[in-house]
Parts: structure tokens; C-alpha cells; sequence
């Protein structure tokens, strides 16, 4: 073989200058070679690992069948292709993937940075309950030219749910004004994909639907990227499968190395968990515009995989390391110390978003020389993005391990969903209003600005401020709350994150609950002046996502974390601009 199977770079380029933070490293260094961490966890699928308790290894060992997904998916791709062929074949112009979290992100990262083949089908991925969203993602589509997939690993998740039934009473209107009727039937425009048993039993209409793809049931959402959740909709896109799997087989084989200098997965992982241990927790992501996507993805990866409390511990203090994605970048004053810069870069890239700055690498320097630690990897080609997906994966499974937690479970997700079913419930007994008590508006921009500036004494001197935008996602919005977050770490010093609602509850969420007791939080919300009903049940989408937000402000605050609601109203972007004013007031900038 004349061409490496990997172009992209494997050792970990780490540019570090700070004796503390090498000590740490060769420390974490030293157990995981004296421990053969490599063999045991990536070789031998060894729980133990992780944890010796024996009820931690059991669970654990349910879920390492991602290691397995690029050798076993291989087998799969000609079904996959000769799938994707028969949709386009048979007329379909898209497909619109309905999922949440672990079971949307992947599918967006391979639309985003691959788009559709020549023969390939776009793929639309609907992952947000404002109804705004949901009639973005569909409403221009043909119903019965759209292939609907049902993404949910438990075949219970309300939003994905909610999603196929607002689809399939779509698909059943346009088949009755079209005047067709059996055997055609609305099944024949949807397919799930899902874990077999119960979780598909529990999936209305299962029995009915075109096609169904049965995960392993071994593999956790977040680690679900190759397999079906990523596969699917990457063959309707015409993504070459065999090449993507394959780069990933070779990522597996290099993190089974034994040396962490030849181990890129284990290196980076070392890196990471011995780096937030030793309160370098803020792993902060300048990302090349072509790959912007897998920001994301990576970002849910390792918020929700790291931010719990650490096995046995005793006091039950969480633990992590909180991924900062799309911040612009600035220079090195506008940091605190709590940084780890990662660089990802596309060969040939025409380099980050402009937004970012021209000068990345020179500014990279900058924070090297003064003392942040600078991780920097080479991306050969867009089709590596398979062996990306197994390096994060295991560097985020052995940072876990030597933080000692249980990078596999998500102990805290389920709160917040209580919390919001128990909102529904008041929605459905016509307490509604009284659900979530008041938010603050913002036209009067001085009482905004004097209760933000109360609010912004409760930011931890290590802490980070999460702005959670529960709106329907646009680019002047991600501009607004670009602007917003760059004030606030300018201001402050501290790391900024943006969430859109309610997608980060099954992501980052995990995080903010059970990691470090050290996020600030800002809530937006708005008013649903053209919502949309959920067939079957008794409340609307904007009941849905206003539920999810009360849900949510509910369980931080039972969790003594500081979070500021504050309505945006009928007029999302004009509150926006509102809110960065009355912040920039407060901030003492204006």
C-alpha cells in the first residue's frame, strides 16, 4: 500500500508551557501506560477500566459496542446504498431526519459538511419543538416526496415522537387530497431507526413503516455516529461509506497502541481529563469553517459523557470538562486560566469562519506563549471525519477514566424531563400559566440591564456563562448571540457557551446538572404567535418547548445554580438586539 490508510495527523501536537499542567499530563500518562489502559479498554473491552465495582462494570460493558460499529457496519453498507437508491428511485426529493441529541447531531454534521452527492437526496434534520422550527424544517416539503426517519435509541423521546406524529398527520392530508388511498398509506413515507424489542414496540405505527434499521442496542446515543443514527442518512446523501468506515477501522486499530505517543485517542484523552483535573476544564474549539459542524457533535460528546460526579465519590461534587464551542476567538487577555485551546484543521481549508479572525494560528501562538495549553489537529480530507468520530470518542472515554467518573451514563438527564412532564401536566389541568412563574421582558431595557447586572455577581471566579436560547435557530440569531457571549467573556474573563432549547437538554444538559457546580445561565424564550398542534395530544409544540424550559430552570435551581429567565416575546430578533444593549450596560461597557 503505496498511500497511508490515515492522512489525517495522528501523534497529539500539543504545544504546552506550563510545568504544572506537564506534570498532570505525565502523571495521567504513567497509569495509563502501567495499567495498559489501551489493550485493556480499546483491545479487550475491559469495564474494569473504568471502574472496579462490579455494578459499574456490568453497565458499562452494555454500552462499548461502538468500538465494534466500523467493523461491523462494513457489512452493511451495500443494504445501505441499494437503500438510498430506492428512495431516490422512487421519487423522494428528501429526507428529514426527527431526533434529538445523540441521534440528531451526527446526521447534521454529515449534511452540513458532506451536503448531498451528485445522486444523492438532501437531508433536513428537524431537532427543535419551537414551532417556528418545525415549520421551517417541513412546511415547503412535499409530504409524499419526503422520506420521514424517526430517530430515537429508547423509541420513547417525546420530541421525536412528536415530530412523526405531525408528519404523519401531514403525510395522511396530502393522501386524502390527492384522493389516493390502500395500499398506499402514510407508513410508506417513514422510516425509524431505533433500538430493537421495546424500544421499537414503543414507536407508534412501527409495524407499518417502509423500513426499520435495529441498532445494536450496545451503543449509547452520543457514541452512535457509526452506526445506523449517522449511516442512514449519510448513504441518502451518497456519502461514500465504505472510505468513511474504513478511515474509521484504522482509528480504532492506532487507539489499541499501547505508547500514548502513538495512540491518538488515548493521547488526547490523557490530555484532556489530566488538563480539567488540574483546573484547565474550558476545552475550547476553533474549528475550520468546513468542519464548523462537528462542533457540536463533539460538544455533546464531552459534556454529556464527562459532567457527573466521579464513581464512589463521597461528597457526589461533579467533575468535567465543559466544551466551548464557536466562541470567536480573541486575544489573550479576554481568557482566565481555566483554557485549553483544541485547533481543527482541514487540509487545504480555506480556514475558520471569517467571524473567527484571519490570523488563527498567529493568535493560537499568542495563547501558547502566554501559557494556554494548544492542541492542534490536521483533518486530511472531509471523508476522516470517520476516524474523528472514533479518535473523540475514546479520547472522551479514557478522559473519564482518569477523572474517574462513568463516561457512559447520564444520571442527571432524566430531571429535567420530569420536571418537564410534571409542567405538561399542569398545561393539561389549565394551570399553565402558572407553570413557570414570570420571565423578565425586556422593554424596559434599564430594569433589564440592573437585573443583569445583579445576576452577574453569581458568576464563579472558574465558572461559565451558558446562554440557553429556547427559539427557533437562525443565523442573525446565532449572530446576536455571538455578539451577547463576546461581551460577556470580554467583560468577564469567563468561558461562554449557547445552547438552543431544547436540543441541549439531551447534550450539554448532563453537564450543567451534574458536572462542576460552576455555570451561570441565561434562559431566553419567546411567544409562539403561529403554533403548531401535536396530533394526539393535548398540548401544542409551544406548550412542548415552553414546558421543556420551565422544566429545565426548575432543575438548575434545584440544584442551587444561578439562571435569569428572560422573555423575548413576539419578536425574537428585535429582544435580541434589546438584551445586547441592556448587557452592555450592565457590564459597565456602554
Amino acid at each position: 500500500m503505496t498511500e497511508p490508510i490515515l492522512s489525517t495527523s495522528l501523534a497529539l501536537d500539543l504545544t504546552l508551557k506550563d510545568a504544572k499542567l506537564e506534570a498532570a499530563l505525565a502523571a495521567a500518562r504513567g497509569r495509563a501506560v502501567s495499567e495498559n489502559w489501551a489493550d485493556r479498554a480499546i483491545g479487550r473491552r475491559d469495564p474494569a477500566v473504568w471502574s472496579g465495582e462490579d455494578l459499574v462494570q456490568r453497565a458499562i460493558a452494555q454500552r462499548l459496542g461502538w468500538l465494534e460499529a466500523p467493523f461491523h457496519f462494513a457489512d452493511e453498507t451495500g443494504e445501505l446504498k441499494a437503500f438510498a437508491t430506492s428512495i431516490r428511485e422512487q421519487g423522494y426529493t428528501t429526507a428529514v431526519l426527527g431526533g434529538m441529541g445523540g441521534s440528531s447531531l451526527a446526521p447534521a454534521l454529515l449534511a452540513h459538511v458532506f451536503g448531498p452527492a451528485k445522486d444523492g437526496t438532501p437531508v433536513r434534520v428537524l431537532d427543535s419543538t419551537d414551532p417556528a422550527a418545525v415549520s421551517a424544517t417541513l412546511d415547503d416539503l412535499d409530504p409524499t416526496a419526503t422520506l420521514f426517519i424517526v430517530s430515537t435509541k429508547s423509541g420513547t423521546t417525546a420530541e421525536s415522537l412528536s415530530f412523526q406524529a405531525y408528519q404523519w398527520a401531514r403525510i395522511d392530508d396530502a393522501l386524502e387530497a390527492a384522493g389516493v388511498g390502500r395500499p398506499t398509506q402514510s407508513g410508506d413515507f417513514m422510516a425509524a431507526i431505533t433500538d430493537p424489542d421495546k424500544s421499537l414496540r414503543a414507536i407508534p405505527h412501527h409495524d407499518q413503516l417502509r423500513e426499520v434499521f435495529l441498532n445494536p442496542p450496545d451503543v449509547g446515543g452520543r457514541y452512535s455516529a457509526l452506526t445506523y443514527v449517522g449511516l442512514v442518512p449519510g448513504a441518502l446523501l451518497g456519502i461514500d461509506l465504505e472510505t468513511l468506515l474504513e478511515k474509521a477501522r484504522a482509528m480504532v486499530i492506532a487507539c489499541g497502541q499501547p505508547d500514548p505517543a502513538r495512540n491518538p485517542g488515548l493521547a488526547l484523552g490523557l490530555a484532556m481529563g489530566a488538563f480539567a483535573a488540574a483546573g484547565r476544564d474550558k476545552l475550547t474549539f476553533v474549528i475550520d469553517r468546513e468542519l464548523a459542524a462537528f462542533g457540536p457533535w463533539v460538544e455533546q460528546l464531552i459534556a454529556e459523557s464527562t459532567g457527573k460526579a466521579p464513581i464512589g465519590s463521597a461528597d457526589g461534587r461533579g467533575v468535567g470538562v465543559v466544551p466551548v464551542d464557536g466562541e470567536p476567538l480573541a486575544a489573550p487577555a479576554a481568557y482566565g486560566n481555566d483554557r485549553v485551546f483544541v485547533r481543527i484543521a482541514l487540509a487545504g481549508s480555506a480556514g475558520p469562519d471569517p467571524s473567527i479572525g484571519t490570523y488563527v494560528d498567529a493568535r493560537l501562538a499568542e495563547l501558547a506563549a502566554a501559557g494556554h495549553p494548544v492542541i492542534r489537529i490536521e483533518v486530511g480530507d472531509k471523508i476522516e471525519i470517520g476516524a474523528e468520530f472514533v479518535r473523540w470518542e475514546v479520547a472522551t472515554a479514557l478522559a473519564g477514566a482518569v477523572l474517574k467518573i462513568d463516561p457512559f451514563d447520564q444520571p442527571n438527564v432524566e430531571e429535567a424531563k420530569a420536571n418537564t412532564r410534571a409542567v405538561i401536566a399542569a398545561f393539561e389541568d389549565g394551570n399553565g400559566a402558572d407553570a413557570g412563574g414570570a420571565a423578565l421582558g425586556v422593554a424596559d431595557e434599564a430594569a433589564l440591564a440592573a437585573a443583569l447586572r445583579a445576576h452577574l455577581v453569581k458568576l464563579a471566579p472558574n465558572g461559565y456563562a451558558s446562554i440557553q436560547a429556547y427559539v427557533a435557530q437562525t443565523p442573525d440569531r446565532d449572530a446576536a448571540l455571538s455578539r451577547i457571549r463576546t461581551h460577556l467573556r470580554d467583560a468577564t474573563h469567563r468561558a461562554t457557551t449557547v445552547g438552543y432549547g431544547p436540543r441541549f437538554l439531551h447534550s450539554t444538559g448532563q453537564l450543567h446538572k451534574g458536572g462542576a457546580p460552576i455555570g451561570w445561565f441565561l434562559q431566553l424564550v419567546c411567544e409562539h404567535p403561529a403554533d403548531l398542534e401535536i396530533p394526539g395530544q393535548s398540548y401544542t409544540f409551544g406548550q412542548l418547548i415552553d414546558a421543556q424550559a420551565i422544566g429545565d430552570a426548575r432543575t438548575l435551581v434545584d440544584h442551587n445554580l444561578p439562571i435569569l429567565r428572560i422573555d423575548l416575546g413576539r419578536d425574537p430578533d428585535g429582544s435580541l438586539a434589546a438584551l445586547e444593549r441592556a448587557l452592555v450596560t450592565a457590564l459597565g461597557e456602554g
